[in-house]
């Protein structure tokens, strides 16, 4: 039995495998007769899939339904990947419910993704709620959390991402994030490119479901601390951030609840309220007036983020910079450098965290400083009337903002 959360986090560490295939899971399920009776969304895409899930939890919440929400990974604690009408599962039953399957997780060889998922849905389950909102781990097909027959799918976007995994081609990865897409169901779709749009399109034919896209947001602006936008036929909405790129996301959400109407109605003043009431950590996060966090970790992610800075920030930048190994950080140096001022390469504690090494192809042209505490902190000395930008990994970005606190 375990006894304490640190020691299921780790237990966690230890069962997070290099590959991954779905034979002992679906083994698993079977041998647990799983089926999951709450009406449920199911979101992926490249980004934006965890904002888009929380700006939809929030409306429904707001609505005042029973409303959970699964959503990863998680910046400091596991508990954070499962919320139950605003607020998180506690510990004791977050332990309650892993004792109760460890045997079969054990005999099953589940990976740690896999026992995270279906705790939620156990919890879920528990609670008796009218609504769930999923966000898948990794693509579609084979992720642990589509095994549910959602009221609606949505896919977010694509780009290259996952390549090992997904597919080495946008239109292949598209395809595979389509596979949440169910028989004779909807799908709303953000914004993707002709390609990936050409194969999510293909699988909907195949299980006969009908796609909607997002419609373009309007009048976009940041003002003070919050983000003010348009969606048809809504004006000046209101978002708790300066993050622009977060109307992308909004606007799936708003979108998603208007295909549901038929099954949960809802109205404009859950709307709003549900959309400012998102405050996410580590989206464009001003922790102190001159120092953001960001969690962009790919090409598409930072180019959001800059075209969002740029908008809204005027004031000189200097980025501080951490990814993970399998990250094509080429790309997204060359994006963050043709903007800010500068960029310091730096490393964190995680296991797929890059170090020194394995930045030698750039460390010509960018500086290398092991220890990111001591960087951001001199570069806030260094430039007090600048701003610091800490980026390139969701995982960095939110160990940044727990050592700060």
């Amino acid at each position: 039995m375990i006894t304490s959360i640190d020691e299921l986090e780790h237990y966690f560490k230890d069962h997070n495998y290099s590959t991954y295939e779905r034979e002992n899971y679906d083994k698993f399920l079977s041998h647990m007769n799983f089926s999951f009776p709450i009406k449920s969304i199911h979101i992926t895409g490249t980004n934006g899939k965890g904002s888009t899930a929380n700006y939809i939890y929030n409306i429904y919440l707001a609505k005042g339904l029973k409303v959970g929400l699964f959503n990863s990974p998680y910046l400091s604690k596991v508990n954070e990947m499962i919320l139950v009408n605003g607020k998180y599962i506690d510990d004791e039953e977050y332990l309650s419910l892993f004792n109760e399957y460890h045997k079969e997780f054990e005999e099953y060889h589940l990976s740690s993704f896999e026992m995270q998922t279906y705790i939620a849905f156990q919890c879920f389950i528990k609670h008796n709620l009218d609504l769930v909102v999923v966000e898948v781990g990794m693509g579609g097909f084979i992720d642990a959390t589509n095994v549910i027959t959602p009221l609606i799918s949505v896919i977010t976007n694509v780009s290259l991402e996952h390549t090992a995994y997904l597919g080495r081609s946008t239109s292949e990865i598209a395809y595979n994030k389509a596979g949440i897409i169910k028989e004779d169901s909807k799908a709303v779709i953000g914004k993707v490119d002709e390609t990936a749009l050409y194969a999510i399109n293909e699988y909907a034919k195949i299980v006969n479901s009908e796609i909607i896209k997002v419609n373009d947001f309007h009048n976009e602006r940041v003002e003070g601390n919050n983000v003010i936008f348009d969606y048809y036929p809504l004006k000046d909405l209101k978002l708790n951030t300066r993050a622009l790129y977060q109307c992308k996301n909004a606007s799936i959400a708003i979108e998603v609840t208007n295909q549901l109407k038929d099954v949960i109605d809802i109205d404009e003043e859950s709307i709003r309220k549900g959309l400012f009431t998102v405050s996410l950590p580590c989206r464009l996060d001003y922790v102190r007036d001159n120092l953001i966090l960001d969690g962009a970790h790919n090409p598409d992610g930072i180019n959001n983020l800059v075209e969002s800075l740029q908008k809204s920030e005027a004031r000189p930048i200097h980025a501080v910079f951490a990814a993970f190994k399998d990250k094509n950080i080429e790309t997204m140096l060359i994006s963050l450098s043709n903007f800010v001022n500068d960029v310091t390469l730096t490393t964190f504690d995680h296991p797929r965290a890059r170090n020194e090494e394995d930045y030698f192809l750039y460390l010509g042209d960018y500086s290398f400083n092991e220890n990111y505490l001591n960087l951001i902190n001199e570069k806030l000395t260094q430039y007090p009337d600048d701003v610091v930008l800490v980026t390139g990994s969701l995982a960095f970005a939110g160990k940044v903002k727990e050592v700060l606190k």
